[in-house]
């Protein structure tokens, strides 16, 4: 019984399931985005300009997303430019938002807020931490979106960017009280600091895709209603964005 159980034992090790390859699979992704104890890895790269050279890294970061976030927003929404493609005058100016704007600003927030609860790991610590999060970085950074976003739409007065941030913001920043705390909680739990810029970069450009595909669809659908009455477009694009009713 022995002899027949090793040998079940043996046969067993040396086939791997279908699950071990998987496994194995996932395991050299990980290793080509990370760089796995050799930190060579894209990952490891970024970080390394992260910790170089953080406010050229992250103005990078943020332009490309922005303007990526346009393309794949229009491109759900199936939002078309007069010349009938996804790129838009749009584009180059989320990316300088991006840059310039979005960046600069959250790199200042978020280096206040990390200083003030460096190697601070308490629970009262970490609840206090999400708390200044959201009611005082998070709107910061929300009324300064709602402005630019006023102002890429055609606002040019102080009044239309007030009415869009006024209309905007609460919307807005329930959206960030859903999502922040989870976010921020998952970070101090399971990561490091210093990838803490690249995993919110990623929620952010996964929210802010989700909330420009919805106001785009909403935006053709109110066009369509009011050019053609029966919400049907023959052209199947929107020649321009319409100015926003203040």
């Amino acid at each position: 019984m022995s002899v027949k159980f090793e040998k079940e034992t043996v046969r067993t090790a040396a086939v791997p399931g279908p699950r071990a390859g998987r496994e194995d699979t996932i395991h050299k992704i990980g290793e080509a985005v990370t760089g796995g104890k050799s930190q060579t890895g894209y990952l490891a790269a970024y970080l390394k300009q992260l910790q170089s050279n953080p406010l050229r890294t992250k103005m990078l970061t943020s332009g490309t997303l922005a303007a990526l976030q346009e393309v794949l927003a229009s491109w759900l929404a199936h939002d078309r430019s007069k010349h009938g493609h996804y790129f838009s005058t749009r584009v180059p100016k989320m990316a300088a938002y991006g840059a310039l704007i979005s960046a600069p600003l959250g790199h200042m927030l978020i280096s206040i807020l990390q200083k003030l609860f460096a190697n601070r790991t308490s629970v009262k610590a970490k609840v206090l931490q999400i708390l200044l999060s959201n009611l005082i970085v998070a709107p910061i950074q929300n009324t300064v979106y709602l402005a630019s976003m006023a102002v890429i739409a055609g606002a040019r007065t102080w009044h239309q960017v007030r009415a869009t941030v006024r209309a905007g913001f609460m919307p807005v920043m329930k959206v960030s009280w859903i999502t922040s705390p989870l976010a921020l909680a998952f970070a101090q739990k399971f990561l490091p600091e210093p990838t803490w810029v690249p995993f919110f970069n990623i929620i952010a450009f996964v929210i802010g895709t989700y909330i420009n595909t919805h106001t785009k669809k909403k935006r053709l659908a109110a066009l369509r209603k009011k050019h053609y009455g029966d919400g049907r477009s023959s052209s199947g694009r929107s020649d321009d964005y319409p100015r926003p009713n203040y």
